[in-house]
């Protein structure tokens, strides 16, 4: 019985083995099947336009299925990696969370809306460590619960709301927390501290509130926080100063206050401190300068004070230093100059004062310097350049003496150069005026003197040149090197000579001043070559000979003055019908005749033509009347004769003069609906057009202050009905007036008006195209920077060209048409009415914010509409997006958000993200970002004019390469 016994053992050993393997296999089918059930389910649940699941299906194993992988021994899904894929729709609380051996599961970048799963952190697989739902569409606010075992949780750049639930504490074993680029409320909970294990904490961009939490103490594995763009408020706690492993601190625009802790001197792995945009006051701790590791230290836009210490000097591994927008005095420490990598050095709008130091450059790697708007005095040192790499040089508004070291002058990499508004002295050496990156050179009000039309100019990539208010003398150059100068401001000096002909080849000159000198002879008729010229400025020389009649040629013309020369003869009657000519001045000079009294002259000033010997013109010229010839010598009956020839031989031209000066006249017109007044503001239009026309059109709308497109003997136009006429006050139509005077390339031109006591239209040229709104996103980078720029020429003209001042208003994507050569074409609101449109208006995504607190609009609040589309061409996002929340400023909170840290990738519009575009460049859309987040300053009177803003846009889209991490400086 003992043998057989025996015998039986292995069959029980191999029968139990057998029914474990059964066992194990049965349990493990039925989880591979549950696994298979729950992403089935989630795939049949949203929509893939690309087809990324297409072989979740039967014909593979789900382990081969795209975006899965299994763990090598039980074959069970431990990871999901679905970010990136055009995914669109809701997640389910019974969804790919419940996977039950998944431990990392990304479904970021991803168009997944709705609310996240309430059960989320309840019911979730306790395997999982990895969760990423960022850059989604997700709303709500986040679900309560933890995953104790959770070590990443990524949220960002969503649009959850509500406060950060109090149980994110729970979430023990996290390392990486990002919450950021939402619309989260409410404070900091205190129990996130207890998540000691916390390597990486981002709250940025939301619309927090309160003190930072002083608890951070606890957290000593912190090696990130950035709890930037928010309104943070209270003071930064002293016990920041004991998370020694922190290696980046950001505490960007809140409110903070109170002075900068000694305590952040104990962080000595930090090498990022952020703590610009807030209310911080006092003097730098000396403890900061301990920090050896910090390779960009930024505490610009505060309100710090005392001197900048020496101790500079331990910072040996600092690159940046942005101490910008502060009310520092004293010297520039000449520690700085000892520090081996710095590279951007900006101090610009303190009360800095003495010498800059006599080292700076030699043993720095400078590419960006700005010490501009301080209290500086002494000489420009010899040495800034000796890294070879500098590339913007900002030394303008101090006190500045001496010549201009010759080491600049040798300079070949520098692009951006501002000295104006010192006491420079001295010439301008002949290495200086041929540098050939230079595309922006103001030197003007300064000292310097000497003939520098004896020079060679080669400066071939020159666009902006300002010698203005300096002693140079002798004649002018023929030629600067340079086909492409915008601005050229050569005023204030002491040029004689001719004006070289050679400036008619200046084919992009736009702006074009030569006042105040000693020029004499003849205005060149080649100077009507220059098509885009907008502003000539003649004044104050000794110029004589006639006004070119070639001048009445130039399309875009607005500003001309002639004044306080010797010029002669009679003033060009063509003058007085430029479309686009505004305010001209030619008193003070030796011309007679009668005055033109049409266009620019129909109300002009009498100080613009006195001290001539003119007659006539509008009442408003206050010149006498033009007195009529007597012919009572012997000679009478001949000249009679003689006049009578002539008219007959006139008569034609006469008629077709008259005719065509009387089609531009306010004419009475009537017809069966009634007695209408016609106005034409070309005299093209007015043979083309009837009355008839106009009203059968508007008839064809059947609605209010729409536009519907008409054509009349082939000529097509768009006529807007007007509101309730009787309400429209009488000054309403004479600046609609002004505005038909109105040509320029990159407006819709309104080209008549027609009224009865009933009914009202105006009638604008009809362009083909599209709104910028409904092509945005089509349109690659290179379109895309044409449009940018075209509206910023319109917005130059009607800022600086037009007297006084014309106000887009409503500046937004829905005004702006975009035509079939890609040039963008601004429609401008109407003047002075508070009709339904500018209501609507006021409360606008795209208008700014003291706008529709006051309803008053200005040239700043166009600049502000302005950003907004910038970012709207950069992002593909619009301002009323709901992602962005109620805040009126929201788009351009997360827009700072993502310029200051966030990958370019994270919020570029993928149409034109590097990489996926041959004709993008990342430099030019990172400074494109900059000058749109300078356009939407929240204070109005920080974002530039509408010129800076044309000039900084052209140099954004020619740069070749940039430090990407700068924020926008006085050089703009």
């Amino acid at each position: 019985m003992a043998k057989t016994g025996a015998q039986a053992s292995p069959v029980v050993v191999f029968s139990m083995f057998m029914l474990f393997i059964v066992l194990f296999f049965s349990f493990v089918v039925s989880d591979n099947g549950k696994e298979v059930e729950i992403l089935l389910s989630f795939k049949s649940s949203i929509y893939d336009p690309s087809g990324f699941l297409s072989n979740w299906d039967s014909s593979a194993t789900f382990c081969q299925w795209h975006g899965v992988t299994c763990n090598n021994n039980l074959s069970h899904v431990d990871k999901l990696d679905l970010s990136a894929k055009n995914l669109t729709g809701k997640l389910v609380s019974s969804s790919i969370f419940h996977l039950p051996f998944i431990q990392t599961l990304n479904i970021s970048n991803n168009q997944f809306y709705g609310e996240i799963p309430e059960d989320i952190f309840s019911s979730s697989s306790s395997s999982l460590r990895f969760l990423n739902l960022s850059n989604n569409n997700f709303t709500g606010q986040i679900p309560s619960g933890s995953i104790p075992g959770l070590e990443v949780l990524d949220l960002s750049n969503n649009m959850l709301s509500g406060k950060i639930p109090p149980e994110i504490g729970s979430f023990y074993s996290l390392k990486f927390l990002d919450l950021g680029g939402n619309v989260l409320v409410g404070e900091i909970p205190v129990s996130i501290t207890n998540i000691t294990s916390l390597q990486f904490l981002t709250l940025a961009s939301n619309q927090l509130v309160g003190p930072i939490p002083h608890g951070l103490s606890k957290m000593k594995s912190l090696e990130w926080i950035y709890v930037g763009y928010n309104n943070l408020s209270g003071q930064i706690p002293e016990e920041i100063g004991m998370l020694t492993s922190l290696n980046h601190l950001d505490l960007v625009y809140n409110n903070l206050t109170g002075e900068i802790p000694s305590s952040l001197g104990n962080l000595s792995d930090l090498q990022y401190l952020f703590l610009y945009q807030n209310k911080l006051t006092g003097s730098i701790p000396d403890s900061i300068f301990g920090l050896k590791k910090l390779v960009s230290l930024d505490l610009s836009d505060n309100s710090l004070s005392g001197e900048i210490s020496e101790l500079v000097i331990h910072l040996q591994n600092l690159e940046i230093l942005h101490l910008f927008c502060n009310i520092f005095t004293g010297k520039i420490p000449k520690a700085l100059t000892s520090l081996p990598r710095l590279q951007v050095l900006q101090l610009w709008s303190n009360r800095l004062s003495g010498e800059i130091p006599e080292s700076l450059g030699r043993n720095n790697n400078l590419t960006i310097l700005d010490l501009s708007t301080n209290n500086l005095t002494g000489r420009i040192p010899d040495g800034l350049c000796s890294s070879s790499r500098l590339f913007k040089l900002i030394l303008f508004s101090n006190s500045l003496e001496g010549a201009i070291p010759k080491n600049l002058s040798t300079c070949t990499s520098l692009q951006r150069v501002r000295l104006q508004n010192n006491r420079l002295s001295g010439e301008l050496s002949s290495e200086f005026t041929k540098l050939p990156l230079v595309y922006f050179l103001d030197v003007s009000n300064n000292d310097l003197s000497g003939n520098i039309g004896d020079q060679e100019w080669d400066m071939p990539a020159l666009e902006m040149l300002s010698l203005a208010g300096n002693r140079f003398s002798g004649r002018l150059p023929n030629s600067f090197g340079s086909q492409k100068i915008e601005d050229l401001d050569l005023s204030g000096n002491g040029f004689s000579g001719t004006i070289p002909r050679s400036f008619g080849s200046l084919t992009e000159l736009m702006q074009f001043s030569l006042s105040a000198n000693k020029l004499i002879g003849e205005i060149p008729e080649e100077l009507s070559s220059c098509k885009k010229l907008v502003s000539l400025d003649l004044s104050h020389n000794q110029l004589s000979g006639q006004i070119p009649s070639g001048f009445a040629e130039m399309p875009v013309l607005s500003q001309l003055d002639l004044s306080d020369n010797q010029l002669s003869g009679e003033v060009p009657p063509q003058l007085g019908k430029m479309e686009s000519l505004i305010q001209v001045n030619v008193s003070h000079n030796h011309l007679h005749g009668s005055l033109p009294s049409t266009g620019a002259f129909l109300a002009i000033n009498s100080s613009a033509v006195s001290g001539n010997d003119l007659c006539g013109g509008a009442e408003t010229s206050g010149l006498p009347p033009c007195k009529k010839v007597k012919n009572l010598n012997w000679w009478f009956y001949v000249a009679c004769s003689l006049v009578a020839l002539v008219l007959l031989a006139f008569a034609a031209f006469g008629f077709i003069f008259i005719r065509k000066r009387n089609n531009l006249e306010l004419k009475r017109v009537e017809n069966e609906d009634g007695i209408w007044e016609l106005q034409f503001f070309d005299s093209n239009v007015s043979k083309s057009v009837t009355v008839d026309d106009i009203t059968l059109s508007a008839k064809q709308v059947n609605g209010i202050c729409r536009g519907n497109k008409s054509s009349a003997n082939d000529f097509q136009f768009v006529v807007k009905e007007m509101n309730d006429v009787n309400s429209i006050p009488s000054s309403f139509w004479s600046e609609i007036k002004q505005l038909g005077k109105l040509q320029h390339p990159n407006l819709v031109n309104l080209i008549g008006t027609c009224r009865s006591d009933k009914n009202a239209y105006l009638v604008y040229e009809y362009i083909k195209g599209k709104l910028l709104s409904e092509i945005l996103h089509e349109l690659t980078w290179e379109r895309r920077r044409k449009i940018a720029m075209g509206i910023a020429k319109a917005l130059k003209f009607l800022h600086s060209y037009c007297s006084p001042s014309i106000i887009v208003g409503d500046m937004s994507p829905e005004r702006v048409i975009v035509d079939g050569k890609d040039e963008p074409r601004l429609r401008l609101s109407l003047p002075g009415l508070l009709s339904t449109e500018n209501k609507a208006f006021i409360s606008s995504a795209y208008v700014a914010p003291e706008t529709r607190e006051s309803k008053d609009m200005s040239e700043k609040s166009d600049i502000y509409g302005f950003g907004l589309i910038l970012i709207e061409l950069l992002t593909g996002k619009s301002p009323a997006d709901a992602e962005f929340g109620d805040q009126h400023q929201s788009m351009v909170e997360w827009a700072r958000y993502c310029y200051s840290d966030c990958h370019l990738d994270m919020w570029v519009d993928p149409m034109i993200r590097p990489g996926h575009a041959s004709d993008v460049n990342h430099n030019q859309i990172v400074e494109t970002l900059n000058l749109a987040l300078h356009c939407t300053a929240g204070d109005p009177t920080a974002r530039p004019s509408a010129t800076d803003v044309s000039k900084t846009l052209q140099s954004a889209f020619r740069i070749t390469s940039c430090v990407s991490t700068l924020k926008l400086s006085s050089s703009v």
